[in-house]
């Protein structure tokens, strides 16, 4: 193992852990990790909290072997290169591809890593960056510009990486209309991503005021769930025609629903969101009649992420509001926030900042 970037590096740090399906997650003292000769130590500035990790902690999604640190959307500063490490410097600013894979299976080979066998998740199969310092292979560590602050670097490492890899599953082409099932921090990326890549017309439908409104600073037509029956008034909002491409972003049978109901014939739904239980489907009025499709979208790819930084450094994927807030790592906070996600509460997304002089 090389020489750290600090003389004393600790030799235990805080990491946030899910010991037990449906209980609190504790904070606790653990070893700091040894990086192998592959891999580099990363001290975390930034882990977003996703409502993945509120499936985690309540079981729909459940994490393996536990107890264990959960977070997979992580930034931070590389201070420590295994001794078979080329190419990466001690201080370089990053941010974490969250599968680890084998590197040359297959599935690997043909970019399509998240079928490789060995994929093991950050903090769902390993453990993830709600703590103070996380090793991880070099390959998984994506440099960060320096215009891309910590903290919304974090979130492009799911939220907008999710919503990238589902636009491109949609084969979304230029001149298409689009509708978003949840503007949180999937659908804030989505909507600008769409635009992006010549979307025609965004539309976003939600709950919450606060979301919408952002959504249509970024150029979005808006319906609010709330106020009516979201299907009707998102073919009102395309003259009566529906859309291309439906995300859905939620996670619940009523909003995938919605998503095939708003299509366009021949239109496509992405299934984004976690969904508990079933979805019934009609197999001839929703799929086979109008040749609808609905496509499945798992994770996204190590080889969309340096695209994706880029979108957000030259601003052409604006990340400055993706964050609601940042707290530090504190059990109390943590669990109040996934609590919040449970509730499909209010906000954008929310970041542990472990280290004080990050925040």
């Amino acid at each position: 193992m090389r020489k750290f970037l600090r003389m004393s590096l600790p030799t235990t740090m805080r990491a946030a852990r899910l010991v037990a399906i449906g209980a609190p997650v504790e904070l606790q003292e653990v070893p700091v990790p040894t990086p192998g000769s592959q891999e580099v130590l990363v001290r975390v500035t930034a882990a977003g909290i996703c409502h993945s990790d509120a499936h985690y902690r309540s079981g729909r999604s459940g994490a393996k072997a536990m107890p264990r640190t959960l977070g997979h959307e992580v930034a931070g500063v590389i201070v420590g290169l295994g001794d078979a490490v080329t190419g990466r410097t001690i201080g370089e600013r990053v941010v974490l591809h969250y599968n680890v894979t084998c590197g040359t299976c297959h599935w690997c080979a043909t970019g399509s890593e998240q079928f490789c066998a060995e994929c093991r998740m950050l903090g769902h199969h390993r453990d993830g960056g709600w703590a103070e310092f996380i090793a991880v292979p070099a390959r998984n560590a994506v440099p960060l510009p320096a215009a891309v602050g910590d903290a919304p670097g974090a979130t492009l490492m799911c939220a907008s990486a999710t919503s990238y890899h589902a636009l491109r599953k949609s084969r979304l082409v230029a001149g298409e209309r689009v509708a978003i099932f949840g503007a949180g921090g999937l659908g804030q990326s989505a909507v600008q991503l769409a635009r992006t890549m010549g979307a025609s017309q965004v539309v976003a439908v939600d709950l919450d005021r606060e979301r919408l409104a952002r959504a249509a600073s970024f150029g979005a037509a808006v319906v609010d769930a709330r106020a009516g029956d979201a299907v009707q008034a998102v073919r009102a909002a395309t003259g009566g025609r529906g859309v291309d491409v439906a995300l859905e972003l939620v996670g619940t049978a009523e909003t995938t629903k919605q998503a095939l109901a708003v299509l366009a014939p021949m239109g496509r739904a992405v299934a984004v969101g976690l969904t508990a239980g079933h979805t019934p489907v009609e197999t001839y009025r929703e799929i086979l009649g109008p040749e609808a499709e609905l496509i499945g979208c798992n994770d996204h790819l190590r080889s969309e992420l340096e695209p994706l930084i880029e979108l957000a450094r030259t601003g052409a994927l604006d990340v400055t509001g993706a964050v609601t807030r940042t707290i530090p790592l504190d059990a109390a906070l943590i669990n109040a926030a996934l609590d919040q996600l449970d509730r499909y509460g209010p906000g954008v997304r929310t970041v542990i900042v472990p280290h004080l002089e990050s925040v």
